[in-house]
């Protein structure tokens, strides 16, 4: 395809598309799998039942950090991430979700990795390079 069939209208069904699909899933009660990461936003896995579907990305907020944040080695709590959008988050934040929604993975597709699975006290923290959760939905 040459580069007079790309248009602005292209453009916009794609985005639109993306507008409709999945941002995460939860698989057998003990794997949440986002695009990004976490959000201070989120204490309980039923908020994510009640973001409506299709909806553009916000520029900040709940569906926004589960596209954009990152887990940063080192940092504790919550920081401003270099992206200039959303949070980065330390493994003390990732551990404390884990407790509070029951789940023992998270799994996310937004930084390419290796694809390694990290011991941490009584949680994993999976790494992926893939997105495993396109055709699974809440």
């Amino acid at each position: 395809i040459g580069k007079s069939h790309y248009n602005v209208g292209i453009w916009r069904a794609i985005n639109e598309m993306f507008d409709c699909l999945p941002f995460s899933a939860v698989i057998e009660d003990k794997i949440l799998c986002v695009h990004a990461g976490l959000s201070p936003e989120l204490q309980s896995l039923e908020q994510l039942k009640s973001i409506p579907r299709p909806t553009e990305i916000p520029d900040a907020g709940l569906l926004c950090d589960l596209l954009w944040s990152d887990p940063e080695e080192g940092q504790r709590g919550w920081g401003e991430s270099d992206r200039g959008v959303s949070f980065v988050f330390g493994e003390d934040v990732m551990t404390k979700f884990l407790a509070r929604t029951d789940l023992d993975l998270i799994a996310r597709a937004h930084q390419v990795h290796n694809i390694s699975v990290l011991p941490h006290t009584d949680c994993l923290r999976l790494l992926l390079c893939l997105c495993v959760c396109l055709c699974l939905t809440l």
